[in-house]
C-alpha cells in the first residue's frame, strides 16, 4: 500500500510527533509499504527554520528512501497569535507539497494541529482516497481543561471543526483506550472508523546496544533524566519541588527537549536557586539512549487534570525499554501502564514530597531499582515494540475494508 504522511512536525526536528511518525514509517517500509512525506521546513523547537531549509518555500529531501516534501511556513514557539499564524500559514501552503505528492492508497494526516485536518480532507476528497486523521491530543479538549484558551467564540469554533473532521474523516486513530472511550461516548464516532495506534518504541535502540557520546556531566552524580516536551500540560514544577526536598543528596536532574513552558520552567529554576537540576536543548534518539545508559531513573509527569488521565506520555516509553525505573508523577493511562509493568513508582499529580521519597528509595534500594528495570524492559519487549503496535494498527485498518 502506499501512504501519504502529511505533518507539520517531522526529522530532522526532535519531539514526540516526529519521533513517533518517524518510527511508524520505518515499520511500514520494513513491512513492503511505500510511504511519502508532506511537512514543514524544520523548526522545532526554537521556532526558527533550520539552517539549512532558510529562504526557500519548497525543497524535496530524501529521508531513510522516503520523498519528503517540505513547505514554507510562517515559524513560530510558544502560545498565542504567532503559534496560530504557524498553524494556518501550514494549513495553505502545504497545497503545494500535496500538488508534488503521488496519488496514495491513504492519506494520513497528523493532528494537532486541528486546522491541517481541513487540508487533508479537502485532498482525499479531490483524489478520492480513505482520509485518516490521527488525533495524538484531543485538541481543543485539553487545552481548555488547562485553561490555555477561555470559553468563547475561538473554542466554539475550534470545537465545530473538530467535530466536522471527526464526521469527515473516513479513519481515525487514537493513542489510548481512554480516548477511544471518549470518541465513542463523547464525541459519538462511530466504533467502525476508530483505530487504536498507541505510541511504541524502538526497542533496539533504547536496548542492550552502547553508544559512545562525550558528556560533560559530572560522574558523581545520580542522575534522573526527563526527556521529553516541557509543555503545560506536564506540570514540571513538581519536578523543580523535588529537587528543592534533594539539594543536600547527590542527585542531579537533566531535563532535555523543547516546548512552550521550558523558558517559564528555567526561570523558575534559577529563581529557586536550584544547583541539582539543568536544562538541554532537544537531543537526537540515540543520545537519549545513551544518557539512560548512565542514569538511575527516568521521570514522566502530568497536571491533575482528568483529560491527560487519558493520556500515555511517549516519553515514558523508552524508559521501560531502557530497563530504568519510571518516575511517574500523575494519574491515569500512564499511571496504569507503569503499575500493570511493574516498571517503575507512580505518585499522585504534583506530589513533589512523593517523587522525592520515591528517589530516595531507588537511591537506597539499587535492587528493588534493578528489579523494576528488568520488569519494565520485559514489558516493552513483549508489548509496545512498534513492529507489534503497527502491525496490530494495519491489521485493523485491513478489516475495515
Amino acid at each position: 500500500m502506499r501512504f501519504l504522511v502529511l505533518s507539520q512536525y517531522f526529522p530532522p526536528e526532535t519531539g514526540a510527533p516526529q519521533i513517533r511518525l518517524a518510527s511508524m514509517i520505518r515499520e511500514l517500509l520494513r513491512l513492503g509499504h511505500t510511504v511519502e512525506v508532506i511537512t514543514a521546513m524544520p523548526n522545532y523547537p526554537t521556532g526558527k527554520i533550520f539552517p539549512n531549509y532558510q529562504q526557500r518555500f519548497y525543497q524535496l529531501d530524501d529521508w531513510e528512501g522516503v520523498t519528503v516534501h517540505r513547505i514554507w511556513m510562517y515559524a513560530a514557539n510558544g502560545a498565542g497569535i504567532k503559534r496560530l499564524f504557524n498553524y494556518f500559514s501550514f494549513m495553505l501552503t502545504a497545497g503545494w507539497g500535496l500538488r508534488k505528492a503521488q496519488k496514495p492508497d491513504y492519506l494520513f494526516v497528523e493532528s494537532p494541529p486541528l486546522f491541517l485536518g481541513i487540508t487533508g480532507y479537502i485532498a482525499a476528497a479531490l483524489w478520492k482516497v480513505p482520509f485518516i486523521f490521527n488525533v495524538a491530543d484531543l485538541w481543543p479538549d485539553t487545552i481548555s481543561a488547562l485553561g490555555l484558551i477561555s470559553k468563547g467564540l475561538m473554542l466554539k469554533l475550534a470545537t465545530r471543526l473538530e467535530l466536522w473532521l471527526y464526521r469527515k474523516a473516513d479513519y481515525i486513530t487514537v493513542v489510548t483506550v481512554g480516548v477511544q472511550q471518549i470518541m465513542l461516548n463523547v464525541k459519538k464516532v462511530p466504533a467502525s472508523k476508530i483505530l487504536l495506534l498507541p505510541n511504541g518504541v524502538d526497542t533496539k535502540l533504547f536496548g542492550q546496544a552502547r553508544y559512545e557520546f562525550a558528556i560533560d556531566l559530572p560522574k558523581d552524580k545520580q542522575l534522573i533524566l526527563y526527556a521529553g516536551t516541557h509543555g503545560y500540560a506536564h506540570g514540571m514544577e513538581v519536578v523543580l519541588q523535588a529537587a528543592k526536598l534533594l539539594t543536600n543528596t547527590n542527585v542531579l536532574f537533566l531535563c532535555i527537549g523543547g516546548g512552550s513552558d521550558k523558558q517559564r520552567i528555567m526561570q523558575l529554576s534559577t529563581d529557586m536557586g536550584l544547583e541539582n537540576i539543568i536544562f538541554w536543548d532537544s537531543q537526537p534518539p540515540e543520545f537519549i539512549a545513551h544518557l539512560y545508559n548512565l542514569a538511575i531513573a527516568g521521570i514522566a509527569t502530568f497536571r491533575d487534570s482528568p483529560l491527560l488521565e487519558c493520556t500515555r506520555p511517549a516519553k515514558t516509553l523508552p524508559i521501560l525499554a531502557a530497563g530504568k525505573p519510571v518516575l511517574f508523577s500523575g494519574a491515569g493511562e500512564g499511571a496504569k501502564l507503569v503499575t500493570e509493568a511493574k516498571a517503575g513508582i507512580v505518585t499522585a499529580p504534583g506530589d513533589y514530597n512523593g517523587l522525592a521519597q520515591s528517589i530516595r528509595k531507588l537511591i537506597n534500594d539499587p535492587n528493588y531499582a534493578i528489579q523494576l528495570g528488568r520488569n519494565g524492559r520485559e514489558y516493552a519487549e513483549q508489548y509496545l515494540d512498534w513492529s507489534i503496535i503497527v502491525a496490530d494498527w494495519l491489521q485493523q485498518l485491513e478489516s475495515r475494508l
